[in-house]
């Protein structure tokens, strides 16, 4: 069967093939269903291991199309779209699946393609295809040629979306590439050709970051020393610089374990992990020079006080101090005490020492360097891996936390004052008796008080005091012999105060560190005098003690593994009254609330700690006996006041626990931004007459510097 020959009429050529593709029965291709399963095989037309000789040269795209459709016995669809001519043609006979595939080899040289959905093929525009193709597959692509279809890869290992940066440019620009990193998967929708080819490429990227962990035990050297050094040969001459490509990946972790003496180590590849247990094993070697009494080790602490680790590390190894080279067990040297009155009683606080600087301990076996925060220990090797495994397992960071106390105080007073007062005389001038009569009750507002300022304001003694006479006052004025003074005087008075305090002190400590703030005024108080008094010379002098008035807390917490936290409480919110004047001055008055207590609290949650509330009512009446129980006339003979006194007064408490540099981070810059701002709210309006007028301010925070972002994922049409 030769059709190389070129028919006159170019139109005539397909139908000629068609004629002769139904007299013959082709083998059936293979079919599989969206689920990857494969479907019945179509009826086959064509002798079983015929072959054809394609020679379509500028056909119509339609009618080459149902000549595959007849060598095929399945149904094609033409997309309106899809217009023009086609050529395929073969120098040799084919299979119709090998014919099949030139077929849309060439549709796809045109920008068309074949989809298949619901048992159909439809040839489509490329644009179109990845939404009509209905052919899903999952795992290892088994589809071939230039179909459009749609493929999901499963990674193991590698983020999808770091593989989308590298797998776009290779699909088509019509197809796309979508990545699901939930389920840690790519949905491809490309040729079935290229996706083979992508398959390929993402099994050779989807392994693993980084190799095995390795534990290499050490017999000579004690991991928790070796691990530094083989951290940094490892890595070069340091850590890996940021921003430089491959860094995270190739960079080696070497981790130690004390417990079992060993170095565990992860490095990205095989070759990496042979090249950090070679220098291990170079370094695993017997320490020369120890003699009997054991050899000197010198350790740098990291977060533990040297002082106070020689102490416990003496009494946990008390056989090790005779091997110190001092033949007896030598005593053990108090560490010294950090105490506030340091430099003595009179001392002042602002200018002793925080912590008084500690001496080098002695005795024993091992010996503390306060200057460089080291240990000194002479043991011999055994003795010194056990010390040294503890003390790896004592030096880590201690946890800090941040405690908010709140303090708030609501109270009302309220007061309501009503009375009458009158005074009458009865007489002449010159008699020699007169009559009097009138009420005076305790007061400020006292008619007798005020009879007697107006007296003194008149006989040119100074100005008339009336500052008791609040509210509203009706008087009656009389002429008592040649001056006036009150003669009946009404007063009314109310007032109401309300008064609403929040405090918080905040503060911060290290775990089972006690701490202290205090927010108030520095009040003397007199605690003792004398005056002496010799010939012609008084020479006084009195001794006065300064304390503070205002709000007090400290607080020493201790955190607990269970997310716990006990604190050790004093509260104190303190205030001046009054300040007595005169020579009989016992001191100001101050008021007080304290409250000392030991509670257990959550991680982050408040606790009230206690509290005040108190609701006080006093009626004071002042009444002339008989007459001011009259009805409505018994007014005349008294006076009453009624005050009320509501005070409400709580003391919460919030710790949290900030177990890393970041978490005390966040916290400071949490309120570095807070009191920026207020600075920024507080600035003072611009006024052309007053130059000056910028507040300082705090600077802006400066930006960290953060790694190089991950690849975005790429944009999928």
């Amino acid at each position: 069967m030769n059709m190389k020959r070129r028919p006159s009429s170019p139109a005539l050529l397909p139908i000629a093939l068609t004629a002769l593709a139904l007299a013959l029965p082709l083998p059936a291709l293979a079919q599989q269903t969206a689920a990857g399963k494969p479907a019945a095989a179509p009826r086959a037309s064509t002798a079983a291991g015929a072959r054809v000789t394609l020679n379509f040269v500028n056909a119509d795209i339609e009618a080459v199309t149902r000549a595959m459709g007849a060598m095929l016995d399945r149904q094609f669809i033409v997309d309106p779209r899809v217009k023009g001519t086609i050529t395929v043609y073969s120098e040799t006979p084919l299979t119709v699946r090998d014919a099949y595939f030139n077929y849309l080899a060439a549709l796809r040289g045109l920008g068309f393609t074949v989809v298949e959905n619901a048992g159909l093929l439809k040839v489509v525009p490329e644009a179109d295809a990845k939404l009509q193709a209905g052919t899903v597959s999952i795992g290892d692509v088994n589809r071939r040629g230039d179909q459009i279809v749609t493929q999901i890869f499963r990674l193991d290992h590698e983020n999808p979306n770091n593989l989308v940066a590298i797998l776009r440019p290779l699909i088509s620009p019509n197809n796309t590439i979508n990545a699901n990193p939930g389920t840690s998967s790519l949905v491809i929708t490309d040729y079935a050709d290229n996706l083979a080819r992508l398959g390929k490429i993402i099994a050779a990227l989807d392994q693993p970051s980084a190799s095995d962990i390795e534990v290499v035990p050490l017999q000579h050297g004690v991991a928790a020393d070796l691990a530094p050094l083989v951290q940094r040969l490892a890595d070069g001459s340091g850590p890996s610089a940021p921003g430089v490509p491959g860094a995270a990946t190739a960079a080696v972790a070497v981790i130690a374990d004390s417990r079992s003496n060993a170095l565990i180590v992860r490095s990205a590849n095989p070759a990496r992990q042979a090249q950090v247990r070679s220098i291990i094993d170079k370094l695993d070697r017997p320490t020369q020079g120890g003699g009997p009494a054991g050899t000197v080790w010198v350790v740098h602490l990291k977060n533990a006080e040297a002082t106070k680790m020689a102490q416990v590390l003496r009494a946990a190894f008390p056989v090790g101090s005779g091997s110190g080279g001092g033949g007896g067990a030598a005593p053990v040297a108090a560490a010294p005490a950090v105490a506030a009155n340091a430099q003595g009683a009179g001392a002042s606080p602002a200018t002793a020492p925080i912590q008084a600087s500690a001496g080098p301990s002695t005795g024993g076996f091992v010996q503390a360097d306060p200057s460089t925060n080291s240990l000194v220990i002479t043991a011999p090797e055994p003795l010194y891996r056990q010390v040294r495994a503890m003390i790896e397992q004592l030096d880590t960071r201690r946890a800090q936390i941040y405690i908010e106390s709140l303090i708030v105080e609501v109270s009302g007073d309220n007061l309501a004052e009503f009375g009458i007062q009158w005074q009458g005389l009865n007489g002449q001038k010159g008699d020699k008796n007169i009559v009097g009569a009138g009420t005076n009750f305790s007061g400020a507002a006292n008619i007798i008080n005020l009879s007697a300022a107006v007296a003194q304001g008149r006989a040119g003694a100074g100005s008339v005091d009336l500052s008791g006479l609040g509210g509203l006052n009706i008087g009656v004025l009389r002429d008592f012999g040649g001056f006036y003074g009150v003669a009946a005087i009404a007063r009314l008075l109310q007032t109401q105060t309300n008064v609403n305090i929040l405090s918080t002190p905040n503060l911060i400590t290290v775990d089972n560190e006690e701490a202290k703030i205090v927010v108030g005024r520095n009040v003397p108080f007199i605690t003792g005098q004398f005056t002496s008094t010799g010939t012609g010379t008084t020479n006084p002098f009195q001794t006065i003690e300064r304390k503070d008035v205002g709000i007090t807390l400290r607080i020493k917490p201790q955190i607990g593994e269970s997310g716990t936290v006990r604190l050790a409480i004093f509260q104190e919110s303190s205030d001046v009254i009054t300040q007595a004047t005169g020579t009989g001055n016992t001191g100001p008055t101050t008021s007080k609330r304290s409250i000392e207590s030991n509670v257990i609290v959550d991680d982050g949650t408040i606790l009230v700690l206690g509290g005040l509330i108190e609701d006080r009512f006093e009626d004071t009446k002042n009444k002339v006996p008989l007459l001011g129980d009259i009805p409505v006339l018994g007014a005349l003979f008294r006076s009453e006041t009624r005050s009320r006194k509501r005070t409400n007064l709580m003391v919460f408490l919030r710790p949290v626990v900030m177990r890393s540099a970041d978490d005390a981070n966040k916290l400071s810059l949490d309120r570095y931004d807070l009191i920026r701002a207020q600075q920024k709210d507080a600035q003072p309006s611009s006024n052309p007459v007053l130059p000056v007028g910028d507040a300082p301010i705090l600077p802006p925070q400066r930006a960290p510097q953060l790694a190089e972002p991950a690849s975005a994922p790429a944009k999928t049409n």
